[in-house]
């Protein structure tokens, strides 16, 4: 009964830690560049995030804030990316693409294993929401 127990507990951890790592980012590094606030719209600010995969990086799926509207533009290599329930894209440098406020980010990733990719996410979010993604539970 005993070691039964303890296999049980082991699964039960192990599956844990599966879900717990497959939340974190992998190879990936975000950096706001910029965060300016909107003079001609109250409460509005423009946030320009730099977001650089290495080979094979990504990060977990996430939504965006509620305020936030999003242009992004691919600087270098390839962008795998799927929202909500449209379908997975490949996005080339120089593509650049939009999303909405709320919007569910199920797959942001580098489309290659053996070369980085970089691209450029400028936010328009309310000025007090400093939470630009949460990722999923």
């Amino acid at each position: 009964m005993l070691k039964l127990l303890a296999t049980a507990t082991l699964v039960v951890l192990t599956s844990m830690t599966t879900s717990i790592a497959a939340q974190e980012a992998h190879n990936a590094k975000i950096t706001v560049v910029f965060d300016k606030p909107l003079p001609n719209v109250p409460g509005k600010s423009m946030r320009g995030v730099v977001v650089e995969y290495g080979p094979g990086g990504f990060n977990p799926a996430h939504t965006h804030a509620k305020s936030a509207f999003i242009y992004a533009t691919v600087l270098e290599g390839e962008i795998k990316s799927k929202v909500n329930g449209g379908s997975t894209e490949v996005f080339k440098a120089g593509d650049n693409w939009v999303e909405r406020p709320g919007d569910h980010h199920l797959v942001s990733a580098n489309a290659s294993e053996t070369k980085s990719a970089k691209l450029l996410a400028v936010f328009v979010v309310d000025t007090i929401e400093r939470e630009l993604t949460a990722p999923d539970p």
